[in-house]
């Protein structure tokens, strides 16, 4: 096999060993990426933008960082892709929209400033769905992010570009937000392994928001344990951030686990009006449950009544926080501003008309409506309630279980152009993931089959807060149960680029 192939099979651990041996140069190793971005991107769109000069010049940097000793982490070296909603100093950040499409920012996140202390290198910045607003990577103003298992299907969102990246080898990492599971469904329907973390753990500062009560920055990676070393790159308190929590992790103690499983998510013949998965995911999961129980862990199902309002009330939740933080997007102090206003009130609708997308605006539109004199009361305040119930049912069930086991989402990947025509559906896709941002829990995706199109099938696993190690823990142990299944992608890894 040609050292090409060899660098993009690597995981990221393995990749940073290599590069410390002197294997190979940081140069090869990133050119590696960079080309075989470049052939795959005409069938992917991935990436929204790369700059060349930027990424040599920090290549430089790291490979004279590595040689001197200023950079030791495991993850030296290690290209990464960025969500562009993620502020990087100097490069251009959309959030996959036409609004913010010359956007360049003068600061940059807390996570970009860790990971380039840990002497990363950021190949570029990557699709999503306009503003992490869909579910699909199909409302971007840059194009739509296709599956790279099977083209015809969407790589869910709203994180699809990071995902995609990671699944089909033009980097080994990728950091993506998730508001409502846009880390989690995506990797779920790539293939690959995806954290979201306990809200305040990962700071958000330069995260552009959509929802700040549920915003939450999380790695991507092709293994659990590839997943782990990033995230202990990004976690931790920041000053910066108001909502950055200064509490210290949960260290786990290897014991027997009781991990309960949600039965209202999976049985057709429940009484609850929760959305059911389809009769591939139950299986996948069905074949995750047996393999844990099988290696000591013990596992029953609960119930959880409160789960079937749990996407209702994000929507109206989100939808309303939106409608908030997106005011600040007028045409004045930065981004698009319409060339036809005649006078300021003008200049603001026809900015805001153009330069937003289809689906930015109803949920602009939606959460205006919800906090509206009147109507206050009727959702929005209705809807915190409903949180606080949600949360209050998680409380219980980490009383006696250590974890949940659940389904990432109700099907495998839809194809191109289907959620778009029936939103509903679309809402719908995060049924089993928006009670974790609601309730600031963290929440991991790992791949736990195929489904009959050979479409990944992910299985989620949900702890309480503070406590990514036992999630880390029990990840890892699956995945050494389950097998080489999710590694790699449908595109041929050992195509030449």
């Amino acid at each position: 096999m040609e050292k090409k192939q060899t660098i993009v099979e690597m995981s990221a651990l393995e990749l940073g060993q290599a590069l410390k041996r002197g294997d190979f140069s940081v140069e090869e190793s990133t050119a590696i990426y960079r080309d075989r971005i470049k052939a795959l991107e005409p069938k992917l769109n991935a990436f929204i933008s790369i700059e060349e000069e930027r990424l040599q010049a920090r290549v430089q940097e790291v490979k004279e960082g590595i040689a001197t000793g200023k950079y030791t982490g495991p993850l030296a070296g290690v290209p990464v892709a960025i969500k562009d909603n993620i502020c990087t100093h100097g490069l251009r950040t959309t959030c996959g929209s036409k609004i913010l499409e010359n956007f360049v920012p003068t600061y940059q996140a807390e996570v970009i400033n860790r990971l380039e202390n840990a002497g990363m290198i950021i190949m570029g910045k990557t699709n999503m769905d306009e503003f992490a607003m869909g579910s699909t990577t199909e409302t971007s103003a840059y194009g739509i992010t296709r599956n790279p298992w099977n083209e015809a299907y969407v790589p869910g969102g709203s994180s699809g570009g990071s995902c995609v990246a990671v699944a089909a080898g033009e980097a080994p990492l990728a950091l993506g937000s998730d508001t409502g599971g846009s880390i989690r469904q995506p990797a779920s329907h790539c293939g690959v392994v995806g954290l979201k973390p306990t809200y305040g753990r990962v700071s958000r500062y330069g995260l552009i928001a959509y929802a700040s009560s549920m915003d939450q920055i999380g790695p991507i990676g092709r293994t659990v344990a590839d997943c782990k070393a990033f995230y202990e790159v990004i976690a931790g308190y920041d000053a910066k951030d108001s909502t950055s929590s200064k509490a210290e992790p949960v260290p786990y103690i290897e014991k027997e686990l009781r991990i309960a499983v949600p039965k209202n998510y999976l049985e057709s013949d429940s009484d609850s009006k929760a959305v059911k998965a389809d009769l591939e995911v139950c299986d996948a999961i069905h074949q995750a449950i047996r393999l844990l129980e099988h290696s000591g862990a013990k596992i029953e199902y609960v119930s959880m009544p409160m789960a079937e309002y749990a996407t209702q009330a994000y929507y109206v939740i989100a939808c309303a926080e939106a409608s908030s933080n997106l005011a600040r997007f007028d045409g004045v102090k930065y981004g698009y501003r319409s060339a036809g206003g005649q006078n300021l009130h003008c200049m603001y609708r026809k900015t805001r008309a153009e330069g937003f997308g289809k689906e930015v605006k109803r949920r602009i539109m939606a959460g205006a409506y919800a906090l509206s004199e009147g109507y206050y009361e009727a959702y929005y305040l209705k809807a915190l309630k409903v949180k606080a119930l949600i949360q209050a049912e998680f409380e219980k069930i980490f009383e006696e279980y250590d974890c949940i086991l659940a389904p990432v989402t109700p099907t495998v990947a839809p194809m191109v152009g289907e959620s778009l025509v029936h939103p509903i559906k679309m809402y719908q896709s995060d049924a089993y993931t928006v009670a974790v941002n609601l309730t600031g829990l963290p929440a991991i995706s790992v791949p736990c089959g195929l489904s009959g199109s050979g479409l990944p099938i992910g299985m989620q696993l949900i702890a309480n807060r503070f406590e990514e190690e036992k999630l880390f823990a029990l990840a890892g142990k699956y995945e050494v149960l389950r097998g080489e299944l999710g590694r790699k992608a449908g595109i041929s890894w050992n195509e030449t680029v």
